[in-house]
C-alpha cells in the first residue's frame, strides 16, 4: 500500500483581476477565498495547477 504525498496550499493574492484560466486553477484546487489553505494530493495534474498560479500560493509540504 503506497502513501501519496500531500502538499498544503494557501492563497494570499486575490483572484480579482486575474485570468479566467488563473482563477479556474485555484477553484480547481479547492481555494475559495483570501488566505484559505486546502490539502491536495501531489499528482502531476495538481502540481501543473500549481506552477501556473505559483504567484498567488504558498506551498508547504505535508
Amino acid at each position: 500500500m503506497s502513501t501519496s504525498k500531500q502538499i498544503k496550499l494557501t492563497i494570499v493574492r486575490s483572484m480579482n483581476g486575474r485570468l479566467k484560466a488563473h482563477k479556474s486553477c485555484a477553484r480547481g484546487l479547492g481555494l475559495r477565498k483570501m488566505h484559505n489553505s486546502v490539502i491536495v494530493n501531489d499528482t502531476p495534474e495538481n502540481r501543473g495547477m500549481i506552477n501556473k498560479i505559483s504567484y498567488m500560493l504558498t506551498v508547504e509540504e505535508v
